[in-house]
This record gives structure tokens, C-alpha cells and sequence, in this order.
């Protein structure tokens, strides 16, 4: 555990007059530009929302010496509404081949990465209709997968060719043609992979064939039967070998597949194996069932650090524990566990099952699921654990700007929704105090919105139902602006006050306090000096629980 005292700020001098800061330009982040092309990309325009995506086969040959693809991706769809015209996404150095519908080519113009296509009559509402895209092109090639996007052509250690997508953020219209917003979820998928002769393509959901074609190339077909975001498909190319089994879960027997490079086949079986039970008993247990029994679990070597792929894990840790080898707490308790597994694995919760419709919410995605590390550090090594597991990342805290990005333009917000994101959900649950409610929340939360993309307000409200606290404030402060609030303490004539300052309109959070060598008990400050409610409390006696609370405290 590290030392509480390098979290609590002692300020010498009197905020005068600040009780709150309404304006979040005030705590917020600079005001930031936005193109053309964010918008086109980001938004929700009646070019988008006119349909309805329900089922796509996408099929794509990968020539690995030239880094060139090729292929078709079949959209079938619902209009919501009467149309002639709609958006899909590709980027823009990729090239249409041609769109067909009904064996006719269309009409399309690109603006940036946005492809809209015009029909020959009107599509009527709740028709279902399809039209095919056929491409190719040399794809963007990531050169820091997965923290930017694209695709990685590499080597394995002998030489041999291995191939990944990671795409989440810039978006999958950067290697295949798809409706690119998180808010529609294709209900189904087939994914087609052509690898060349000796390689073994590994995607989402379970393999259903595997066709060795004319031209030396062998396709292998994984179907999807969950709705599936765009960023989560993937393609994984290389000298895999294949070993399986299963987990007596919540809902029955869910099989496992494990994809390691053929090399690494002894690791994988020491490393994956009792990561990845431990994990499942962990997370069924806190957050509910697995959400996707039905394409099954797998662990897939990645030539990068890792990615949650729906179904089919990447993984990139080199078979370590930690995260490379390192503890991101520096408490200890990080090195007792293999990170990747666990930490993308919990993705399968938080972003994949519960997906955000806006990028500017993928708070919702990653602090979840940086919080669940600390539920699995406690799930094996008891609740202090978990609880010094979640303090210690805090380290990695920048507090440069919110969290929530900007809506719209598909902008995520500060890389804070991870350790200070997780820190805010701690002291939720320390808030709410009864951890059978806290984790009937988190089950909750997965059983009200499965399979569902939602919005910030969807689970802010559902938390704030179901745990009978106003937490409102508390989600805005940490979630909105950048700076954290702090605990004011002073004392007039005679009686020990306290409020909160640097803190946003109406923020009212309950918090523990107590004597030097005392227990602690909750008080709740506003943002008015009040009279501490404390027997024996002063200014220089009194402590807040920093340990479980991310604030600053100040005594005047």
C-alpha cells in the first residue's frame, strides 16, 4: 500500500468564495476544433440512422507479401424509416470496387471516409433489404497496435508471417467497409478469412468450415451469433495450434479455445488455462453470467499487447504476469496475475456486452473494467487487497481533462476513464456501504442492458436507482471536469466546519471521516460550511478516508 499522504493536499491559504464551480469550462479542458470529417465519422445523421444493421458476411483475402486486401462485406438490413440514400464507412484509401443491390451496381460518393450510396427506389420503413460492397487496397498499417489502428504484418520469432486487426477508436472502416458507430450492433456475423497455405486464420465466435481454394489460399468461416460492435471483429493470421476445454459456468458448460502460436504451446497451456478459469469464476461471480456462451471463449496470440475482441481475446503479454512483467498498482498484488487475460477478458462485460453508443462514453467501457481488476485481486486475496490494488493505480492519475469527451465527432475523452475511473466506482460502492448491493448493481447492470449499447444517462440513472443515493454529482464531478474536489476543514468560534470546494453545483458526496484513533462514520458536506457532526472532531484531529476516496483535502 502505498503512503495515503501523497493524496491529500494541504493548501496554506483560504479559497475565498469558492463553494462551487458551476462552469465546466472551470474545470474542465480546453475547447477543441472538429472537422468535417469527425462529424461524418462521429455523428448520427438520418444517413446513418435510417437503417437498421442485422447481419453481416464479410469476406477477405489477405495477400500478406504485398500487405493487400481484397473482398465484399454483405450488409442486410431494417429501414427505420423511407429512404433512397444511406452512409457506410470505409476509408478512404481503400477502393470500391463496385456496390451492388439487386444485381445492379449503385450510385455512391465518398466524402473523407464516408461512402453514400443511392438506391433506385425508395427502401419503405421496417423492410428488409441487403446490398454487397466489394474493395481492396493496402490497408493503414499500425505501427503501435493496439493504441493506434490498423493492421499489423509481422513475424513470428521464426520467421514466419503473422497478421492482426485492432481498430478500436479510429474505427473498423479502416480495414473493411461497415456502418462505423457504436450505437447499431450487427445482430449476427460471418467472417471470412482467406490466409495463404500454412496459416491459420483465428476470428470471433466458432469456426464453421474451413475451404482450401484454387489459388493456394485456405478460408476459414467463424460465425458470430451475438450482436457484435465493429471494433471487436477481428482477423488473426499466423502458425496457430489449437487446444480446448471447458468451464462449468452460470449457464452451463462454455467451452474454451485457446489459439497460441504453435511454439508457445506449453506456455499457453501453464499461463492461459488457470488465468482464464480464475478469471471466470471471478467475474461470473460479481457481474453475472458470461454474456456470449453461445460463440464460446477464447484466448488468441496477438503480435500486439492485446485487444478485447468479442469472443476472441487477443493476447499479447508474452506469457507474464502482470502487465509485461510489471505491476501497475506497486502494491504487489498486480504481479500475482496475468493482466491481459484478465483485463481485456473483463471487457467482455464492459464493451462488449454493455457497449457505449457514443465513443465519448467509453469511460463506461474501461473504468468498469479497470475497477474489475481490483474485484479479482479481492476475489482471490481478499477485500483489503482489492482495495490497495485500486488506491495503487491512482499513480498513473493525470486529472488533464475529463473523461466524457466530446459527443458526436467520435472523440474519446481523457485516458483517466482507467485508473481514475476505477477509483470513482470504489467510492461508489464505499458510498453505497453493502457490497451484496454493490454487486447486485454490477450483476444488474449486465442483465438490464445485455447485449444493448447505451448512453451515459442509462447508467448513471440505473446506479443511482438501485443504490437509493444521489450520486448525480458525484458521476459529474469525476466524469465531467478534470480536477477533483477537496475536503475543507476550518473552525468558527468554536465549532469545527467543513465543505466541499472545486466542485460542481449542488455536489453533496457522503464521506468517512474520524478522530485520530478513532472509527470512521459518514458525514455529508455540501458545498456551504456546515458544522462537522463529530463528537470530539476538530480541524487538526479530524481524517478523511483518502484511502478509499479520490479527494483533496485542505484544513484552513
Amino acid at each position: 500500500m502505498r503512503n495515503k499522504n501523497l493524496y491529500i493536499y494541504t493548501l496554506s491559504f483560504l479559497l475565498i468564495g469558492v463553494c462551487s464551480l458551476p462552469a465546466k469550462a472551470q474545470l474542465g479542458a480546453a475547447r477543441e476544433t472538429f472537422t468535417r470529417a469527425d462529424t461524418l465519422r462521429g455523428s448520427l445523421s438520418p444517413l446513418r440512422t435510417c437503417y437498421d444493421i442485422n447481419y453481416y458476411h464479410l469476406d477477405v483475402k489477405f495477400d500478406i507479401d504485398q500487405k493487400f486486401i481484397s473482398g465484399s462485406n454483405l450488409f442486410k438490413f431494417t429501414a427505420t424509416q423511407d429512404f433512397t440514400k444511406l452512409q457506410f464507412d470505409l476509408f478512404a484509401n481503400l477502393k470500391i470496387e463496385k456496390i451492388v443491390y439487386k444485381g445492379q451496381e449503385l450510385p455512391y460518393t465518398r466524402e473523407f471516409n464516408a461512402v453514400f450510396v443511392t438506391f433506385p427506389q425508395t427502401i419503405t420503413n421496417g423492410s428488409k433489404d441487403e446490398f454487397t460492397v466489394f474493395y481492396s487496397g493496402n490497408p493503414t498499417i499500425a505501427k503501435r497496435a493496439p493504441w493506434d489502428g490498423g493492421v499489423v504484418f509481422t513475424t513470428d520469432s521464426l520467421g514466419k508471417p503473422w497478421v492482426a486487426t485492432a481498430c478500436q477508436g479510429v474505427g473498423a472502416s479502416i480495414w473493411w467497409p461497415t456502418k462505423d458507430h457504436q450505437y447499431d450492433e450487427v445482430d449476427s456475423a460471418l467472417i471470412s478469412i482467406s490466409a495463404p497455405k500454412g496459416l491459420k486464420d483465428v476470428s470471433n465466435g466458432r469456426l464453421r468450415k474451413v475451404t482450401k481454394l484454387k489459388d493456394g489460399y485456405t478460408r476459414f468461416d467463424w460465425f458470430v451469433a451475438n450482436p457484435i460492435n465493429n471494433y471487436d471483429i477481428e482477423a488473426n493470421i499466423g502458425d496457430y495450434v489449437h487446444y480446448d476445454g471447458t468451464y462449468e459456468g452460470e449457464k452451463g458448460k462454455l467451452t474454451m479455445d485457446y489459439w497460441p502460436l504453435s511454439y508457445n504451446l506449453n506456455k499457453a497451456k501453464k499461463q492461459w488455462n488457470e488465468n482464464a478459469t480464475k478469471m471466470l469464476k471471478s467475474f461470473e461471480y460479481w457481474f453475472g453470467p458470461y454474456p456470449f456462451y453461445e460463440d464460446g471463449y477464447k484466448l488468441v496470440e496477438a503480435p500486439h499487447l492485446g485487444m478485447e475482441h468479442q469472443s476472441g481475446t487477443a493476447y499479447g503479454n508474452h506469457y507474464k504476469n502482470g502487465y509485461l512483467g510489471r505491476d501497475l498498482s506497486g502494491t504487489g498484488w498486480g504481479l500475482k496475475w496475468d493482466f491481459i487475460v484478465v483485463h481485456e477478458s473483463g471487457h467482455e462485460w464492459f464493451g462488449n456486452n454493455i457497449t457505449s453508443k457514443d465513443v465519448a462514453d467509453m469511460w463506461i467501457h474501461e473504468s468498469f473494467t479497470n475497477y474489475s481488476e481490483s474485484l479479482f485481486v479481492e476475489t482471490y486475496y481478499g477485500k483489503q487487497a482489492g482495495q490497495e490494488y485500486v488506491h495503487g493505480t491512482r499513480m498513473a492519475i493525470q486529472n488533464d481533462r475529463p473523461i466524457v469527451g466530446p459527443y458526436g465527432v467520435n472523440r474519446e475523452g481523457s485516458g483517466d476513464m482507467y485508473y481514475k475511473g476505477g477509483n470513482l466506482l470504489n467510492m461508489v460502492r464505499t458510498i453505497i456501504n453493502d457490497d451484496e448491493k454493490w454487486r447486485g448493481i454490477l450483476r444488474g447492470l449486465n442483465k438490464t442492458f445485455y447485449h444493448q449499447t447505451v448512453t451515459y444517462d442509462q447508467i448513471v440513472n440505473y446506479i443511482t436507482e438501485q443504490s437509493g443515493k444521489k450520486l448525480f454529482p458525484v458521476f459529474d464531478q469525476y466524469l465531467h471536469y478534470k480536477n477533483i474536489p477537496i475536503l475543507e476543514f476550518t473552525s468558527f468560534n468554536g465549532r469545527t466546519l467543513c465543505r466541499w470546494t472545486n466542485a460542481v453545483k449542488d455536489f453533496a458526496m457522503p464521506v468517512r471521516v474520524k478522530v485520530k484513533g478513532g472509527d470512521y462514520t459518514f458525514i455529508t458536506p455540501t458545498t456551504r460550511l456546515t458544522p462537522v457532526t463529530l463528537a470530539g472532531a476538530t480541524k487538526d484531529n479530524i481524517e478523511a478516508d483518502t484511502f478509499n476516496y479520490y479527494i483533496g483535502v485542505m484544513v484552513n
